[in-house]
Order: C-alpha cells, then structure tokens, then sequence
C-alpha cells in the first residue's frame, strides 16, 4: 500500500488544547502530520486520509524531545478558529496553518 506524508506549520497566539485533551499547550507554532493511503481499483488515483498528528516539541527539562498527538483534522480546524476568537479580543493577531513542502 502506497502512503504520503504532509507536514504543515500552525502558529497559536494564545495557550490552546487540542480534542478532549485538559492538557493546555503554549502558544508557539506546531507541526501538524497528516499521512494518507492510497486508495486501489479506482480509475484515478485517490488518497485516503489515515491519520493526523500534532507534534508537540518538549520544552524545559524535556527539550530535545518530542511527542505526537494524535487529532482530527475538526480539532485542529476547532483549536484555530478559538484562538483567532480569542486573539480578536486581545491582540488582534490570529493563528494561522501554512502548508509546507509536500513529502512521499
């Protein structure tokens, strides 16, 4: 089976949670990872998403280590739209998801 893997940056201006996670991240940028598969016996090639990640850096005495998340990409589109919310109450900047490099 044939996989791709996507990786994306999005910036947060404000502490965030990702799902049903209590766990408040800081603000900062994160990398989303989104693989795909993909789909056979179709007449036009078509992938299927499998699965998306945020790669969350460790910070302090975990520097140097990093954990990945598992998400939806609703979470992540959720976890953007508040902290845009939330920075037009504040500051007037917004969180933003920027693709990067498309790598197979």
């Amino acid at each position: 089976m044939l996989t791709r893997s996507t990786r994306s940056m999005v910036t947060f201006s404000n502490d965030f949670t990702i799902g049903d996670s209590t766990r408040a991240l800081p603000a900062g940028t994160y990398e989303i990872l989104i693989e795909e598969e993909l789909m056979q016996s179709l007449s036009f090639e078509a992938y299927r998403r499998t699965a998306t990640y945020l790669m969350i850096r460790g910070r302090g005495r975990n520097a140097g280590q990093t954990s990945m998340q598992m998400t939806t990409q609703d979470e992540v589109d959720h976890a953007i739209a508040s902290d845009r919310a939330l920075s037009e109450t504040t500051n007037d900047s917004e969180a933003a998801l920027s693709p990067l490099e498309d790598t197979t």
